[in-house]
């Protein structure tokens, strides 16, 4: 069992006076998360609900959730129990306009070495140059639930899903009935990181619960796929049947003139959250022109060729499913993985009161082609370990690792922590590590847990809700290779790709490698000779010896990673990181 790692250093934030009355708080001594308030509640549901966040719309009550588990069995109060194969390396807990137990972490995305870490009050930008020490840049007090945060170059896209008093980072909270009223998504300018401005809000129906981003085939506009739900007769903004999306269309040279686009009905007919009156999620493909969407009552695949005109491709139902919540593809777009959010996140669902199905990862293989492709379910995933009734746990926000030749992803588990599963085999999926914090209180259920964990460039990142951001390191043989990508900017609703590996080498290479077509991947290997690579074809090599010169022309990736070349490389456009080359290099 292992001891959190302290935290990291911080940098100053440089306090500014912007649009909409943005405040950056400057960063001093970090105040631990609260996460043990004395005065209690009687009812978590309604404490949730009192917060005025969406936790309580699902909420089990307490009494539901009976189970006793034997203590000697979970980690105790701040203790940490993981597998083998992963470890905490840095924790920066949370502080200054976020140090409340009620200011909620939620989502994260990512540019370069900089970490953007939403909450319900904002968002932090933290440096990981060093991600066993993190830095925190500047922290952005901007009031409204949910802040999801996108970014796309220099602009940062906030989610906001809950009426205000108007759309300023200094408002209140409002009524949904008033027609002043306002919730949706706020933009930041984010060219100097230490210093977001606030430069423009739209409106949308029913607010902004998570935001996704797709970019316009012209490379001149950025979408916004909006997605809310919660219709109610008595709101201004915000009537039922609400069986749409809303989408933003930010032209790129004058971002301040977003504006709604279109809010294409997807379900037509249809009302409620049993059935679907909105969407909670959904992940785009957009090199593939796909979209999974988990909406509502309904895991749902998209078109999106036409980016303003989203086609329903396929729509299944599960009746062991609650709540249709998130989304993640496969790298080569042949399956999903769905989550079920049983209990809206507030709930103990990891108890032995609840079966091994339910608040679990539901696989799916897309099967057929163009619009003959449907979703085919092939298996359930949940974490095998049993929580305390004080620890709200079910599946969560997570994201794929770039492993070569698998599929393997890593989730949130609000207070059940972080699972590695290995879904290659769509029909039996495998934990291969876990991370887990025990229960924040003794006495009651604090909302708290991963949020959001997600892999980038190397590391795992998890936006935990009480305790702040959270660096892991995973160390197996079976993802180190994924260190060989690297992403210059990642969202993970707006899913990238990485070459596939057509064939993976882990073994000793004698005579030298000829790649005629495809990617061949090296892992681990040797290889006694020259190595040619056709063109179109390719070669990513990672912890791998190249005992000879490397030549490719014209292909279509060639990428060298912590590994050694005895001998030159000529490759236009490759990419040689980490790694030591005897020779000579000419990549451009």
């Amino acid at each position: 069992m292992s001891q959190p790692i302290p935290r990291g250093s911080r940098k100053l934030a440089v306090g500014l006076a912007a649009t909409g009355a943005l405040l950056l708080t400057a960063v001093g001594a970090a105040a631990p998360a609260s996460g043990a308030d004395s005065t209690g509640a009687a009812d978590n549901c309604e404490s949730f609900r009192a917060a005025g966040d969406n936790f309580a719309e699902y909420c089990i009550a307490e009494e539901a959730a009976n189970d006793v588990t034997a203590a000697a069995e979970i980690p105790g109060v701040d203790e940490i129990s993981s597998s083998d194969n992963i470890r905490q390396i840095a924790n920066i807990p949370k502080f200054g306009g976020f140090a409340s137990e009620g200011a909620y972490n939620s989502d994260l995305a990512f540019q370069g070495n900089y970490v953007f870490a939403g909450n319900y009050e904002g968002f932090n930008v933290f440096d990981v140059s060093d991600p066993t020490s993190p830095e925190v840049v500047s922290q952005v007090v901007c009031s409204g639930s949910q802040g999801d945060p996108s970014v796309f170059g220099n602009l940062l896209f906030l989610a906001v899903d809950a009426p205000r008093s108007n759309d300023s980072c200094s408002s209140t909270s409002a009524s949904s009935a008033l027609e002043s009223s306002w919730e949706g998504i706020r933009i930041f300018d984010i060219s100097d990181k230490a210093n977001p401005r606030y430069i423009k809000s739209v409106r949308t129906d029913c607010g902004s619960h998570t935001q996704t981003l797709v970019p316009s085939k012209d490379g001149k506009s950025v979408y916004v796929y909006i997605q809310s739900y919660g219709p109610s007769n008595g709101a201004f903004y915000c009537k039922p049947p609400h069986d749409k999306i809303s989408i933003v269309k930010v032209p790129l040279d004058n971002p301040t003139s977003a504006a709604v686009v279109a809010t294409p009905v997807l379900f037509p007919g249809t009302t409620g959250a049993g059935s679907t009156s909105g969407c909670h999620d959904i992940t785009a493909y957009p090199e593939l022109d796909l979209a999974a969407g988990a909406c509502m009552g309904d895991g749902v695949l998209f078109d999106i060729s036409d980016r303003e005109n989203p086609v329903v491709l396929s729509q299944v139902r599960d009746t062991n499913f609650a709540f249709w919540h998130s989304a993640t593809f496969n790298n080569t777009g042949t399956k999903v993985v769905f989550t079920d959010e049983l209990g809206g996140g507030s709930s103990a669902i990891c108890t032995s009161s609840y079966r091994t199905n339910q608040g679990a990862d539901a696989i799916y293989d897309i099967v057929g082609s163009g619009a003959d492709r449907e979703l085919v379910f092939r298996s359930y995933f949940k974490i095998p370990r049993l929580n305390t009734t004080l620890e709200n746990c079910v599946a969560h926000n997570g994201s794929l690792i770039p492993a070569m030749g698998r599929d393997i992803m890593v989730q949130a588990w609000y207070q059940g922590g972080i699972s590695v599963i290995d879904f290659t085999d769509s029909a039996n999926p495998v934990e291969i590590a876990y991370w887990e914090r025990g229960p924040l209180s003794e006495t009651r259920r604090i909302l708290g847990g991963a949020w959001s964990t997600y892999y980038h460039n190397g590391y795992i990142y998890s936006n935990d809700i009480q305790k702040g951001l959270d660096v892991l390191k995973l160390d197996d043989p079976r993802t180190n290779n994924a260190r060989a990508f690297s992403f210059a900017e990642l969202n993970v609703q707006t899913q990238p790709s990485y070459p596939a590996c057509t064939t993976v080498l882990s073994t000793r290479q004698n005579g030298g490698l000829t790649v005629s077509s495809g990617v061949t991947c090296l892992d681990g290997a040797t290889v006694n000779g020259a190595i040619k690579v056709a063109p179109g074809a390719g070669l990513i090599a990672f912890d791998s010896t190249l005992n000879g010169s490397l030549h490719a022309a014209g292909a279509s990736v060639v990428s060298i990673v912590e590994s050694r070349v005895n001998g030159s490389v000529d490759a236009i456009g490759a990419t040689v990181r980490d790694s030591e080359v005897s020779g000579s290099v000419r990549t451009s």
